[in-house]
């Protein structure tokens, strides 16, 4: 390489790393699945693992289907591998970034067990670990819980950071809607349409392009945060009639979106 080509390209690297998008800025495109059919080009379903000792259940494709217009990610009294239960995991194939992610869902009950809509991203991904959680726990389905991570550690770091929210009315008598929107050095979370939380603290914002997750699981360990496990013997699910992403900057896409009454 001569000098002169040396000099252009010192001088083309700063403009190169303005120009370049903050991790968070590279996400796929807004959507929103209504559940007709189980798009499995969108939709990736966790079969044969555990996340953990802490689950009794093994997710299992079984857990997870299109059924009358609607999304049931279940738990079943059926043993798979090593467990007790078999359950329910999805996520998206496209990890997604700031934006507006949506959905409307309702909840079975039962001490023990978690629903949760949420986006994620790790070292399945070769990602550090970040995270923005809504998690109902079905021993009190009159409220819920929200967090994010950031690099592995839950909001500011200190175990508990999370915020409980009441519901307008408990998550297995009727749907909810839940809304979080990620901005940069700001995440907002809706319920119903209402603003219940801002989160606005730098360190507690992640800053890498996630993916999607639904997921309803049990766990026989996990008392003190969920409750002891009251025995399934019967199939439940959580029900999901609808999810939505719009990527910042764009305006209300559906009418249902939080976006609208913005």
């Amino acid at each position: 390489m001569t000098k002169t080509m040396q000099n252009r390209m010192r001088a083309l690297v700063p403009m190169l790393m303005i120009l370049a998008p903050t991790a968070a800025m590279a996400q796929g495109t807004s959507f929103h699945d209504d559940f007709d059919t189980l798009d499995t080009k969108r939709w990736y379903v966790s079969d044969g693992w555990a996340n953990g000792a802490h689950q009794n259940c093994t997710w299992s494709t079984s857990q997870v289907k299109s059924v009358d217009g609607m999304l049931n990610v279940g738990l079943a009294p059926l043993p798979k591998g090593d467990r007790q239960y078999s359950c329910g995991e999805l996520q998206t194939k496209q990890a997604y970034g700031y934006g507006t992610y949506e959905a409307r869902l309702k909840t079975p009950k039962g001490s023990g067990l978690n629903a949760a809509f949420f986006t994620y991203i790790g070292a399945e991904q070769k990602q550090p670990h970040d995270e923005i959680d809504f998690e109902i726990l079905l021993k009190d389905t009159s409220s819920v819980q929200t967090t994010t991570f950031v690099n592995g550690k839950s909001g500011d770091g200190k175990v508990g950071s999370g915020q409980t929210h009441a519901l307008p009315h408990p998550s297995d008598s009727d749907f909810t809607t839940f809304a979080m929107t990620w901005e940069p050095g700001k995440i907002l979370y809706y319920i119903d349409g209402k603003l219940v939380r801002t989160m606005d603290d730098p360190t507690t914002i992640p800053a890498n392009p996630q993916r999607v997750f639904f997921s309803l699981w049990g766990t026989d360990t996990l008392t003190d945060w969920m409750g002891k496990m009251d025995p399934q013997t019967e199939p439940i699910a959580m029900q999901v009639d609808w999810v939505a992403f719009t990527a910042q900057g764009e305006t209300c896409a559906f009418p249902e979106s939080v976006l609208c009454a913005q």
